[in-house]
């Protein structure tokens, strides 16, 4: 993922591990300061439904549900235990089609940030979101979204720990409108037929809730701050905690073109956005980034658009620091991934274009 086109590493050059352990068990990257995502939606939902009394404390949605890589250790270990382990194994659910490989799966030039040129951005991000033509969703319908991801975390054995990382592979979700039914399909952590997402779901992405939030950016970015406030981990920095929650609703959902105008318009308010004129996204689209650093991980959130059609083409996390006790090179993007669809189909698992 250099910024040049003619050193762009493609998944073909990934080197894979000419042995590796069967079953073993893997460290959680630097990244896991983003494991409340889910968590803080969730709780943007509850405050929709009532602010007379305080919510209890609640269970996370079923891991899956986002990577991995996004997770706490004491939640792998639970979703192993549950899931039969293979979350915690590269390739063990589905006869080793997802593999790890002997080093990062990608690596970038970091791009310069430009903070002044990030509110501009933003508003021009905003005005095509608003002027989208999408269709309206029908009571009964479900929200489908593919994309290609790839994660880079550390891995230990033993004594030693060495930095893997996942072949890029597809990944399908899919999601009923009220958020309480669904599936999902990603080969090396789900197998080959999915698993069901009823009652795992997590309500931050339904669209009956994403259609309910204030399209007003000020409203909106004030919601935000109050439920981070009470959910983020105190690793966190406040504002990185709400750049990272406004981007998890614009990646595996499909909001209004109102609330995603207001998101884009939110998100411009937040201190330390900046813009980063030239970013990859995990299927090799070049396109412009918002972006912003989290200082204490030492990583870069980056959510990429077409610049162009300034269409959401994905989003990647990248070392732009180093950190200390970190296995990670400055460069490294330890998550990436890309949209490749996103629409609305009849039926739970239905293929968009296939009959119901």
């Amino acid at each position: 993922m250099n910024a040049s086109p003619s050193h762009q590493p493609h998944p073909a050059e990934w080197t894979e591990t000419r042995s590796l352990q069967p079953c073993v068990e893997r460290d959680l990257p630097a990244g896991r300061h983003q494991f409340h995502k889910e968590q803080l939606m969730a709780r943007i939902h509850e405050d929709l439904r009532t602010t007379t009394r305080p919510e209890p404390p609640r269970r996370r949605p079923n891991p899956f549900l986002r990577r991995t890589v996004l997770l706490p250790a004491a939640a792998l270990a639970l979703a192993g235990a549950v899931a039969g382990g293979f979350a915690l194994r590269g390739g063990a659910a589905d006869g080793g089609t997802t593999t790890l490989a002997t080093g990062p799966a990608l690596t970038t030039t970091v791009g310069a940030a430009d903070a002044k040129g990030a509110p501009r951005l933003l508003d021009r991000i905003s005005l095509a979101a608003a002027d989208t033509s999408t269709p309206t969703p029908r009571k009964g319908q479900y929200i489908y979204i593919a994309s290609k991801v790839a994660s880079t975390y550390p891995r230990t054995v033993g004594d030693t720990t060495t930095v893997v990382s996942e072949e890029l592979h597809p990944r399908q979700v899919w999601n009923s409108l009220d958020g309480k039914d669904g599936w999902l399909i990603e080969p090396g952590q789900t197998g080959g037929e999915g698993i069901a997402l009823a009652g795992k779901v997590g309500m931050s992405g339904a669209y009956d809730v994403l259609a309910t939030l204030p399209t007003d950016p000020d409203a909106l970015l004030r919601r935000i701050y109050r439920q981070s406030d009470a959910t983020r981990d105190h690793e966190v920095p406040r504002d990185q905690a709400a750049f990272v929650a406004i981007g998890d609703l614009l990646t595996e959902s499909y909001p209004p073109a109102g609330v995603s105008a207001a998101l884009y318009k939110a998100a411009a308010k937040i201190p330390g956005v900046v813009m980063v004129e030239d970013a990859v996204d995990a299927t090799g689209r070049h396109g412009v980034a918002i972006a912003r650093e989290d200082g204490t991980a030492g990583e870069r959130t980056e959510w990429i658009f077409d610049k162009k059609t300034l269409r959401f083409l994905g989003e990647r996390i990248v070392v732009v620091k180093a950190v200390e006790d970190s296995p990670f090179e400055v460069g490294t993007v330890t998550f990436t991934s890309a949209i490749t669809q996103r629409a609305v189909v009849d039926a739970n698992k239905q293929v968009p274009g296939a009959a119901s």
